[in-house]
């Protein structure tokens, strides 16, 4: 897209000449400097002749500065981050922004509108990536996303949750080879960092491709609210604006990082059911555990057998089952590999105090 002449304009009193930010164009909408904008980006019609969009809201700083992109609902029943982008949409903070925010609260407004993680075509979006402009409903909407989104961007920051009848502990995951996204996740501070590898068709790996650097926050389940996990994610987003140098660095506080460090999992593991019932749990999300520690127990209706499951390894749960009703095979407890002393700076009590204290939300009413 080929960028507007910089107008001038003389300052009122000193009379010296001061640029004027250029406008920022999405779709053929122009948005000029200092005002923002909900931009609905034509997708497809749907069967009832209901037009179909992909909606932006632009916020276009008038000061220079990084564009960044912050996206939830790739997958549709994962409603967390649209809070969390509703919340931060409504901060005083955003109108004195230096740059440009994208904020794409629904990517995958069909499967939100059907309370699914996928399209009507049962395709899973964040498989979908980079697309095609005459593939599948998926492929479109990805190529839609990543061309008229992404691509205008220098970062982005993608809202996710657990899969349906799982919790996630508030947890942010990149490649850490990716020096870049390393540095926007130890920004985010949340409870943990879990290195993830990229997967072929997702948002982060045709990013990646791009030299777009992505972190995933993921937090609590599909289709629920969590206000602690929101709490995380809304202050975690604006410690990266903040250190893009995009918000003031009074706007929210900084852990201390003398009594808490964001540990990095390298590794983790998925333990999964041996059997099939109905699970009984001891632990939860947040809590350490040992190798041999008893998980949790399987029985059958009767009560004639029981299976234990039992940790692998030592490390923190950052993802558990939410329902007592079990297949073999089913993923019950994601591990992340970290000492006991990594581990307690990832607690919920670790974290609670700064997040409760937050200025931000002092006038919250939800």
């Amino acid at each position: 897209m080929p960028k507007l002449a910089a107008p001038v304009q003389k300052a009122a009193k000193s009379g010296r000449a001061r640029r004027v930010r250029e406008p920022f164009e999405l779709a053929g909408k122009t948005i000029p400097a200092g005002q923002r904008r909900i931009v609905d980006i034509p997708l497809s019609m749907m069967s009832d002749h209901t037009p179909a969009t992909l909606s932006v809201q632009v916020i276009h700083g008038k000061r220079d500065g990084p564009t960044i992109f912050v996206s939830a609902a790739i997958h549709g029943d994962e409603v967390l981050g649209v809070e969390i982008i509703r919340r931060l949409g409504r901060l005083a903070a955003l109108r004195r922004i230096s740059g440009t925010l994208l904020l794409v609260p629904i990517v995958n407004s069909f499967g939100f509108i059907g309370h699914s993680r996928y399209l009507p075509d049962r395709r899973d979006l964040n498989r979908s990536f980079p697309g095609n402009v005459n593939g599948s409903l998926a492929s479109r909407l990805a190529h839609l996303f990543l061309t008229h989104v992404v691509q205008r961007c220098d970062c982005g920051i993608d809202l996710h949750t657990a899969a349906i009848q799982r919790n996630n502990l508030p947890q942010a995951r990149v490649d850490l080879k990716d020096k870049e996204a390393r540095k926007l996740a130890e920004a985010f501070e949340p409870p943990v960092i879990l290195n993830a590898s990229l997967r072929e068709g997702s948002l982060r790996a045709a990013a990646s491709q791009l030299g777009i650097p992505v972190v995933v926050f993921e937090a609590g389940e599909a289709l629920r609210f969590n206000e602690f996990a929101v709490r995380v994610g809304v202050t975690g987003v604006l410690k990266v604006l903040r250190h893009m140098n995009m918000v003031a660095k009074s706007t929210v506080k900084s852990g201390n990082k003398k009594i808490r460090k964001t540990p990095v999992a390298t590794k983790s593991v998925w333990l999964r059911a041996t059997d099939g019932g109905l699970l009984r749990t001891r632990h939860d999300i947040g809590d350490y555990v040992r190798e041999g520690d008893i998980l949790g127990l399987i029985s059958d209706p009767f009560g004639d057998r029981e299976t234990e499951v039992l940790a692998t390894k030592d490390g923190l749960i950052i993802c558990a089952a939410t329902i007592p009703l079990v297949n073999q095979g089913d993923a019950l407890f994601h591990i992340a590999f970290l000492s006991e002393a990594a581990a307690s700076d990832a607690s919920i009590e670790a974290i609670e105090g700064e997040i409760e204290s937050n200025p931000i939300f002092e006038y919250d009413d939800l």
